[in-house]
């Protein structure tokens, strides 16, 4: 099964006040290392791979491959702000990863960019790179409420680097939301929403604020102070209500909810069926449970075993700290045992519209082992948290508003799952 590759760049121009990621601001100075760092982790994947019992194929060139393939379908650029490297560096990791991977013809290659960051000697290098998808961290298209929480762009630059990018046949774009900033109001995320579906743009990633101690807005929330425009947060009930929203008119909008922060434009077959030809390959990976491989600060990475060598797939984690990483701390390495393998399918799978087939699940597990979660899946039915047709389960539109509620019920293990880039930068 092809690989999906994710590169983590964790340099920003600002820290936004939202942001609860392994990013922060450095100088300059500190990126050439860090790509060299990441250029040797790249060339020494295969055998890191090895050491955990897993592998990723032979070196490129050789006649030999190994049970484990090192073909790559998806490459994903995250952050932190990627396109804030300069050109020979985002060369030289394109071509690191093509040395070491081989890429399908359709690859997906996204990069997440900051909008005003996107100048046209850029865009020439991320084709130069092979990128064919970019996704924008837009978040408000309300001028006041992007600088109230540290965005550097207004609404006129999004919509001019759009036209950039499509000028240059760069139309696979995301473009990022976030619902609860400071300063929201029901009209001014309609707006954002209608703008949005205005510029045409294939995907839409709706996120709902989240309120915890990594963040600096989430720490003075927590607080109950007034920094960071802290005072000017909607409520959690209003967050809710413009996430609904969002899903209603991106809905009317023709473009189709398939995971709960993510919808995707469908278009019709030659039988006039609706196809979801827009949704993020890499992202899928994460939550169906394929193979990826992550690199630099904060990436994850679940690989399958090699035959005889080990009984279940691995997860492993680089530190979250640049400090760390660039002092070679060693990775958190986590085996997936059978009862974690299981809770993974139901929490992530659920994330997903389509749901889970049980049936399918029965059969790659045992009806035994799936059975001891009736009483959960019946409880989440009676709330009206999930919903059955046959076989196939999926959470409900109160049940995505609830996820991590559901999610609960179906951990027993304390798991802890890596999903790389999937959350706003």
């Amino acid at each position: 099964m092809p690989l999906g590759l994710y590169i983590s760049v964790p340099f920003c121009p600002t820290k936004c006040s939202y942001c609860n990621f392994a990013s922060d601001v450095f100088s300059k100075s500190a990126y050439e290392n860090y790509v060299a760092r990441l250029l040797e982790d790249i060339a020494n994947s295969r055998k890191l791979a090895s050491e955990l019992g897993c592998a990723l194929g032979s070196a490129r060139g050789s006649s030999f491959r190994s049970a484990c393939d090192d073909t790559a379908d998806s490459i994903y650029l995250g952050g932190g702000t990627p396109s804030i490297l300069d050109a020979p560096q985002l060369l030289r990791i394109s071509a690191a990863l093509r040395a070491q991977f081989a890429l399908t013809p359709d690859a997906e290659i996204t990069v997440e960019c900051a909008p005003g960051t996107l100048t046209p000697p850029l865009i020439e290098t991320l084709l130069q790179c092979g990128v064919n998808r970019v996704s924008l961290g837009v978040q408000s298209f309300v001028d006041r409420e992007a600088q109230s929480v540290g965005r550097l762009h207004k609404r006129t630059t999004v919509l001019e680097e759009i036209g950039r990018l499509r000028e240059a046949g760069l139309g696979n774009i995301n473009i990022d939301l976030i619902a609860g900033l400071p300063h929201q109001t029901a009209e001014s995320w309609a707006f954002s929403v209608s703008e949005t579906i205005a510029t045409g743009v294939p995907h839409v990633s709706v996120y709902m604020l989240e309120v915890d101690e990594d963040s600096r807005l989430g720490r003075e929330l927590i607080a109950g102070g007034a920094r960071y425009h802290a005072h000017f947060v909607p409520d959690d009930d209003a967050t809710a209500d413009f996430y609904q929203q969002a899903c209603q008119m991106l809905a009317a909008a023709d473009i189709a909810q398939y995971e709960i922060s993510n919808f995707a434009h469908t278009i019709p077959d030659l039988q006039n069926i609706k196809l979801q030809s827009n949704e993020s390959r890499h992202n899928l990976k994460y939550w169906t449970r394929q193979p990826y491989l992550g690199f630099g600060v904060d990436a994850h990475s679940m690989l399958e075993p090699v035959e005889g060598r080990a009984s279940s797939p691995v997860r492993f984690a680089t530190p979250d700290s640049l400090d760390a990483y660039m002092n070679r701390a060693p990775h958190t390495v986590t085996p997936v045992s059978a009862q974690a393998a299981i809770e993974e399918s139901f929490f992530l799978g659920l994330r997903l519209n389509r749901g889970i087939d049980l049936e399918r699940l029965s059969t790659e597990f045992s009806p035994e082992a799936i059975a001891i979660w009736e009483s959960a899946i019946q409880q989440s039915l009676r709330e009206g948290l999930l919903e059955r047709q046959a076989t196939t389960l999926r959470l409900t539109a109160r049940g995505r508003l609830l996820s991590n509620e559901v999610f609960a019920r179906f951990l027993i293990e304390e798991t802890k799952v890596g999903t790389g880039h999937v959350n706003p930068r």
